[in-house]
């Protein structure tokens, strides 16, 4: 069976991503599985830079394929903030998911609702003959005052979807796993992957 590393010690991520796949012949692996422990500074421009910047490092130390992505919230009322840097959006050091949620209502109270927004997700694969694959996923929702569900992280308690009548965080891994950003952009990515790993 083909292996393919995942550019993240995120093992939920690794359930997640291997849900969406497993119609194809591959073997998900973290890092830690082949004792590699890195730290990539993210410090990209773009989604895309910073997904090229974990895949390509983890490839480099494992010379598997590898895929990595980057993620962010972008919320039309702050002009596509937090974006790129929706993992640091809190002037609070050493900030939680909590404080970036606090600090995001802090900043739209007061505008007009709907709040409309979207998570965006850019998939980096990069592999041994140094070519380098992107593809993109998009969730459209909006942003609510008040947090709602357990089930999820980051900004997924105050991200609802109106067609669904919940939050990212009230509709239960299976069917985020079919709706969300990194699903999208994961599908989007299959051809790359059969391409690379001749499948057919």
């Amino acid at each position: 069976m083909t292996k393919l590393l995942l550019g993240s010690e995120n093992r939920g991520k690794l359930i997640e991503i291997q849900s969406i796949l497993s119609d194809l012949s591959i073997t998900l692996l973290l890092p830690g599985d082949l004792g590699i422990h890195l730290q990539v500074d993210e410090n990209g421009q773009s989604y895309a830079e910073n997904a090229a910047l974990k895949a390509q490092a983890y490839q480099r130390a494992s010379g598997l394929v590898t895929l990595a992505d980057d993620s962010g919230l972008e919320v039309d009322a702050l002009d596509g903030r937090p974006g790129v840097h929706s993992h640091r959006f809190s002037p609070l050091p050493d900030a939680s998911d909590a404080d970036r949620r606090v600090y995001l209502l802090e900043l739209l109270a007061g505008k007009p609702r709907p709040w409309s927004a979207h998570f965006h997700c850019t998939v980096a694969i990069a592999t041994p003959a140094g070519q380098v694959y992107y593809a993109e996923g998009e969730c459209q929702g909006e942003i609510i005052p008040e947090e709602r569900g357990q089930d999820g992280f980051g900004y997924d308690p105050v991200f609802f979807l109106p067609e669904y009548g919940a939050t990212m965080a009230e509709l239960g891994r299976t069917v985020k796993n079919r709706i969300s950003h990194r699903a999208n952009a994961i599908q989007a990515a299959r051809p790359y992957l059969r391409t690379v790993f001749n499948l057919l």
